[in-house]
């Protein structure tokens, strides 16, 4: 379908379809994923924390696995949102577009790799200069269907072709790595509830039935609950267990590409950190965090958007830094402070009406289990190697993204300048 010698534009290949509103009171319900914004990634790529919606979702506006939406409109001034493009992935079986969004309805039957080619030049440098230099409107950006249309679709050589596979390649291995990880975490969270929320062990050894530990293990936790409704032994607040970092610096006293996140780059109910800025692209103070803090956004709490940091590096004051208490094993501060009930308390008492945020004077006191150290080592026995696992798939996706953006940054000349591309990426 896409001519090796003929020179064409984006509405050759593709008609567009908007969608329409939906009902905000339904968002969150069982039912097909809601290919809004916030399902797009500034500059192309879905995001993986995007929402569910309950209500209707007509053929016209359904897209399924390997279907492509562009946003031609964006939230913010800054227009990193204006035809931003995404793939839907194999794990989501279903998608319904937004009034943001508009699905690309192909003219013809096209083999996947023509697809795969014309979704790839529109995550290319160039695409995003051409939609920065085409935006329209100054509250809220936009870039026209028109212009959308009229880009124009290099002529595939062999070269580019292979350019094309190998980012596929590169889009499975991250998506891998994102589930391994998100698998990961999950285990890790159903063992912290089931011992320091439930209180599963302790119940059972109160009840007198088999909590299904092995005895020795079993034998660490108390026989009964406190009056406070915590283990007996395990009453403490929520400053027992993550110590508030509040260090804070400008850009410019560190170095240009020093790592940054914003609340744009965390993921809603997501550990794992996959993408940050650069220091040279911000300005006022910033707070200072290191490697395997925890990054808790103080912003609009109930958007829970909480992860460890996966290097050193700076990030906004919207973002609260944590570090563990002596005794702490790091796994038990990241559960604890990312788990629904804390988020939940932190959103109930909000600084702001317009911009809440919360209040680390009040999420400080809060009650929270210190079990005793030796259940705390058990725990980081357990679930300490997960962590390690995660951090290591969240490194393989930097990795993998630095490869993808270099391979993309060539696409359209043809020119590979990774050294063995295909083996950088297995390596990865």
């Amino acid at each position: 379908m896409v001519s090796s010698d003929v020179r064409r534009v984006v509405g050759d290949y593709v008609t567009l379809v908007r969608g329409t509103t939906y009902k905000g009171a339904l968002v969150g319900k069982s039912g097909p994923a809601l290919l809004g914004l916030g399902s797009i990634v500034p500059g192309g790529g879905f995001r993986t924390d995007f929402q569910t919606y309950g209500g209707d979702c007509p053929p016209e506006l359904t897209l399924i696995p390997g279907d492509l939406y562009v946003s031609l409109k964006g939230a913010t001034k800054d227009g990193k949102m204006i035809g931003s493009i995404a793939r839907v992935p194999s794990f989501v079986t279903s998608g319904r577009i937004t009034q943001d969004t508009v699905k690309l309805v192909f003219r013809d039957d096209p083999a996947p790799e023509d697809i795969s080619y014309i979704h790839w030049v529109l995550r290319t440098p160039q695409y995003r200069a051409y939609c920065a230099g085409h935006a329209m409107g100054s509250a809220v950006v936009a870039l026209s269907r028109s212009d959308f249309l009229k880009y124009p679709i290099p002529p595939a050589s062999s070269a580019t072709r292979v350019a094309v596979s190998l980012l596929d390649s590169i889009d499975n291995k991250i998506e891998l790595n994102r589930r391994i990880a998100a698998t990961l975490e999950e285990m890790g969270r159903t063992l912290f509830k089931n011992w320091f929320i439930d209180f599963n062990p302790v119940r059972a050894k109160a009840e007198g039935r088999p909590s299904g530990l092995p005895e020795v293990t079993a034998a660490l936790f108390p026989d009964r609950l406190g009056e406070d409704g915590l283990p007996e032994g395990w009453s403490a607040t929520a400053d027992s267990i993550g110590l508030n970092i509040r260090q804070q610096i400008l850009p410019t006293e560190v170095e240009p590409e020093t790592p940054y996140v914003g609340l744009e780059h965390v993921e809603r109910r997501k550990l794992a950190l996959e993408t940050v800025g650069r220091a040279e692209d911000v300005e006022s103070h910033k707070a200072v965090f290191k490697r395997r803090d925890l990054l808790f956004g103080k912003l609009r709490p109930y958007f829970h958007k909480v992860a460890i940091a996966p290097v050193d590096g700076i990030c906004s004051t919207d973002i609260l830094v944590f570090r563990p208490q002596d005794g702490i094993p790091p796994a038990y501060l990241y559960f604890a402070f990312s788990a629904d009930g804390f988020v939940a308390k932190a959103s109930g008492a909000q600084e702001g009406t317009r911009m809440p945020r919360a209040d680390w004077g009040f999420m400080r006191k809060q009650p929270m289990a210190r079990p005793t150290p030796r259940v705390l080592a058990e725990f980081d026995n357990v679930v300490g190697p997960l962590i390690e696992r995660i951090l290591v798939a969240i490194e393989q996706i930097r990795t993998l993204t630095s490869i993808r953006d270099t391979l993309l940054l060539n696409l359209i000349s043809g020119e590979l300048r990774v050294k063995n591309p295909r083996n950088a990426v297995e390596a990865a």
